[in-house]
Order: structure tokens, then sequence, then C-alpha cells
């Protein structure tokens, strides 16, 4: 059954070194989240202490109103999937299922039906009685989700289980893990640095840098609306820039071709080829535009491209959409 977690003011120091400063979270349930962040941003840290493999410096923990802060991590019911899938390599797909179901002291045939049940879920009855080893990358991964999914947990915790995989797999089990997700209503929590993988699967995302989280919302506001410019940054491409005390953030595919009566003037340094797209870099050269000189990147349909023979090394009439400008405390989001 589906609990909600909140986090309150909780902080992790390692000697001298503090990993996580003043962390608030309240997850719903039955919420996928994501805490996404650059490498040493203090995400896995959190995941570690949601779990209960590690304890925070101060601050406590609620499941469901309940203070979880000191409890232990067998306490908990909670699924872990790791990067590393930790099978075990000396018992077939479905003894490692069944591994996670001896401390609930079930007999062997339950046990048996569960994992069966579990292999069946994710797609790999037929390969039950194989080794790991002989499973691919995919595979093996879908063995550790059903096996974090056994033991019909209340949190599903989820430590970069996708970057190992190569882009074609990855993007297959994105899907199945929300599928899964939604077919258990489990609450799940799951640390990534890929944006993509966030936006795409997690209802809210939790952007972290420094230890701190910079921003928490739903994907669609955390691109649309970021909080600050290290969100606007790390989420997606954009282009920054400070006019009189602001900071305009312009998105590549905000910018359309236009008129040279109603566009600005730029100039097509460069242009990459990107299937829907072409992604240009271009230079502002019109001295009535307020973006006169900056450099940016712009993003164009390639059949508008094409259409038009855009080329490197010419010039091109650009407009901005300003539909979506948004004003924040240090930019103007467009």
């Amino acid at each position: 059954m589906a609990k909600s977690l909140q986090i309150k003011s909780v902080m992790k120091t390692f000697g001298q070194t503090t990993a996580l400063e003043e962390i608030h979270l309240d997850i719903e349930k039955g919420e996928f989240v994501s805490l996404l962040g650059p490498s040493g941003c203090g995400k896995s840290t959190l995941l570690r202490i949601i779990a209960g493999l590690d304890q925070p410096t101060s601050g406590r923990m609620n499941v469901d109103g309940f203070d979880i802060t000191a409890s232990s991590a067998s306490s908990r019911n909670i699924g872990m999937v790791f990067q590393s899938y930790a099978l075990f390599p000396n018992m077939t797909v479905r003894k490692n299922i069944e591994f996670a179901l001896k401390p609930k002291k079930l007999s062997k045939k339950t046990r048996t039906d569960k994992a069966m049940h579990m292999l069946k879920i994710v797609g790999l009855e037929a390969l039950a009685d194989r080794a790991p080893q002989q499973l691919s990358g995919g595979q093996q991964q879908r063995v550790a989700l059903a096996r974090a999914l056994v033991i019909e947990p209340d949190f599903l915790l989820l430590d970069e289980p996708l970057s190992a995989l190569d882009a074609n797999v990855r993007h297959q089990l994105q899907q199945e893990i929300r599928r899964i997700h939604h077919e258990f209503g489990m609450t799940t929590i799951m640390v990534t640095h890929d944006q993509d993988e966030a936006l795409t699967m997690a209802d809210r995302v939790a952007v972290m840098n420094n230890g701190r989280i910079a921003q928490y919302d739903t994907p669609q506001n955390v691109y649309r609306h970021p909080a600050d410019s290290f969100v606007a940054s790390f989420i997606g491409t954009s282009n920054q820039i400070a006019q009189l005390g602001k900071t305009w953030v312009i998105r590549p595919e905000h910018f359309s071709v236009a008129s040279a009566q109603s566009g600005m003037e730029t100039y097509v340094n460069s242009m990459m080829f990107k299937g829907a797209f072409y992604r240009l870099k271009v230079s502002v050269i019109d001295r009535t535009s307020p973006f006169f000189n900056e450099k940016l990147i712009v993003d164009l349909p390639a059949n508008v491209v094409d259409s038009r023979n855009i080329c490197p090394d010419q010039r091109v009439y650009l407009s901005v959409h300003d539909h979506e400008a948004q004003l924040s405390k240090e930019m103007v989001m467009a």
C-alpha cells in the first residue's frame, strides 16, 4: 500500500563536508518523484537516508505522519533497485526473486508462486531457470525490479537504474517502470542525472544542486518556469541573456523564422541536423534588437530550414515567441 513521505530540515555532514543542507520534501501517496542533479549534488545521499542505509545528521522523516528517522532499513518495507543490478550469480532468476521473500517466513510454494507472478509482470516468465549472467543488461534490470517489487513495498527506490543501458533498452525500461508504477500504485523515488529520464517519468522533479533542492515542481514547470539560472541551465538547453538587472531565459524552440519587417536580423554561424529539427548557432546583428551582439542557440523545424534553404554564413530573420513569458525573482522566461 502506497504511503506518503515528509522530509523535514534534513542535513547530512561527513566531517567538514556538508552533503545535504536543509532538505524539505513532501511526497504524496502513489507519486513518482525524481531526484535530479549533477554528480555530487547529494541525490544519492538523500536516497540512502530515505532507505535507512544512512542516518541524517539532523532533521526528521515521517511516513504517513509517523517519525521513522531512527528506524532501521529492514523495518521500512522498501524495495530498492541499484544501477549494478546486485543479482546473485549462483542463483537462478527465480531464486534471486524468492530470496527477497525469505525474511517473511512464507512457504516455499508461496515464494515460488509470488516470484513467478512478478516474472510474468516484467515479461521474463520463460527465463525463470536461467542464471543472471545468461541475460542481457536490460533483462537483468527487470529481474532486479521484480525482486524489489515482490515484497510489496510501501516505497520503491531506484538509484540510477538505467544509466548502464543503451538508449533503446533504456527507453523501453522507462516505459516499463512507469507502467508498473501505475499498476502497483506505489510511491516511487528515482535518482537520476539524466534530465530527459526525469522529465519523462516523474510526476514531480526535485532538482538538486550543492546539497540543496533548487526547485521541486512538475516536469512542465521545471522546464518552462525554472526557479533560477542553475535550473534553467541544467534542464534542457537555454539562452540566458542578462539585461537591465534581469536575465532573459529563452529556449531554442521559442524562435521562429520571420520576415525582415517583423524579425530581428541574425547571422548563421553554424547548424547541425538533429532529425526533426536543425540546431543553429546565430549572432544577432540587428542593432535595433535588445539582443544585439548576443550569440544564440536556435532550434528550427527541419522542413522549415530545408524549404527556405537556410545555411551557414547567411542571414536569417527570427522572432521570439512571448506567449510563455514568465517573470520570476531572477529572470524573465520567454
